[in-house]
């Protein structure tokens, strides 16, 4: 068929980015716009090989297999099929698994049955000599594309570039139309606004137990909310996120008299959320009554709507920690008949009542933010996700309360 095929290992092309444009494969440290890096891929594979696209293979690794933002937005671009591998870990490192061996067989597959006339390669990794030799054996015109190296020398397998019939170097300036670096120390997700009744919480002076108020510990060093949980060629470990809000531990603590809320008996309980439900700390009064009574987003929610939510996920929604907190809390204000809850809401701040909290932790589940092997749920994520929930209601309470004509 006069047709050609685009097959792109995304850990090494994404990864040699990285190194060209950040000086380390790290993937978290660049930014991809993907829609133009599809549309790229394809331009520049219609014009190398003289033939119309029938499609783009994207393979990358993903934790347990599970699609990640980037996956979702990729596989309903037209013309572009997304194939997962495995992420595993081991010393330390991430590490693919199955992406070769799935790049291997989709290649020799369309090869045989003749589903092009010629195959376009975005990979360094030697494995896929036997499947290049294959396609080759079976009339198909091969085409390896490389990433321009850092250092100037090749990123590829010797073998592969010895036995492609075609080659291309994707240079900086290519690589630059849909990839960026990062700046170092920029925080993409913006803070939640200081709210005057938690700075009177956070500058109470603790009992007497030898910690000082959380307004006077150093803060922790910001970290970007949505940093790829899963860098497939060399994943960032995560630090703890600085607390905007107080933790639990900081909430039971809280004596002082006069002080809002007021104090409570010592041995009052507060029923925290969390994603195993309800913990009970000692020292704090339990989750106030009208919470249970508060509709959550799915009570709320007609069946169109669910379907017009599901595709606003899969096609717009990127899937940063603190953004899906504000796509979550937009929708729940927005289909409120009775904007009272709203109000009763903001009177709880920083805590989400339980049942609202429950089903947002597991609408980010959706997104692969809470994907981890030992099933705990990562704090940093947590935060984040609480944070954008929490500015969104900021952002309505704030409009609806300004002077008309501002």
């Amino acid at each position: 068929m006069d047709r050609c095929i685009v097959l792109v290992d995304a850990g090494y092309l994404l990864g040699a980015a990285a190194s060209l444009l950040a000086g380390e494969p790290s993937r978290s440290r660049i930014t991809v716009d993907h829609s133009a890096l599809v549309q790229g891929l394809r331009e520049q594979a219609e014009s190398d090989t003289e033939r119309p696209l029938l499609r783009i293979y994207w393979f990358d690794g993903a934790p347990d297999r599970v699609p990640q933002p980037e996956h979702r937005r990729l596989r309903v671009m037209p013309r572009v099929t997304v194939r997962l591998g495995a992420l595993t870990r081991s010393d330390g490192r991430w590490a693919q698994k199955g992406v070769d061996a799935a790049m291997h067989a989709e290649l020799t597959e369309l090869a045989r049955n003749r589903a092009c006339s010629d195959v376009v390669l975005v990979t360094g990794d030697g494995d896929l000599l036997p499947g290049m030799m294959a396609a080759k054996e079976h009339g198909v015109a091969v085409h390896l594309w490389a990433v321009q190296a850092a250092d100037g020398d090749y990123n590829q397998s010797e073998d592969l570039v010895a036995e492609a019939d075609e080659r291309r170097v994707l240079d900086r300036t290519w690589i630059t139309k849909a990839v960026r670096a990062k700046e170092l120390g920029g925080v993409c997700a913006p803070q939640p606004v200081p709210r005057p009744e938690i700075a009177a919480i956070l500058s109470a002076p603790l009992p007497d137990t030898g910690l000082a108020p959380a307004a006077e510990r150093p803060a922790e060093e910001p970290e970007h909310a949505g940093a790829d949980a899963a860098d497939r060629s060399g994943v960032q470990e995560r630090v703890p996120a600085t607390k905007g809000v107080p933790t639990p531990k900081d909430l039971a603590a809280l004596r002082a008299p006069g002080s809002h809320p007021a104090p409570h008996p010592a041995t009052a309980t507060l029923r925290w959320s969390s994603d195993k439900g309800w913990v009970d700390r000692p020292g704090v009064v339990a989750e106030p009554a009208e919470a249970s009574s508060m509709p959550t987003l799915a009570q709320l929610t007609t069946a169109e709507q669910r379907w017009a939510d599901r595709e606003e996920d899969i096609t717009t929604v990127g899937g940063d920690p603190f953004e899906v907190g504000q796509v979550f809390a937009r929708r729940w204000m927005g289909r409120l008949g009775d904007q009272g809850h709203l109000q009763k809401l903001s009177g709880m701040y920083p805590r989400i009542p339980h049942r609202i909290d429950g089903e947002l932790l597991r609408y980010a589940a959706r997104f692969g933010l809470l994907a981890h092997k030992d099933d705990q749920i990562d704090e940093h994520d947590r935060y984040a996700i609480r944070a954008g929930f929490w500015r969104e209601v900021d952002v309505r309470t704030a409009a609806e309360h300004a002077p008309a004509g501002e």
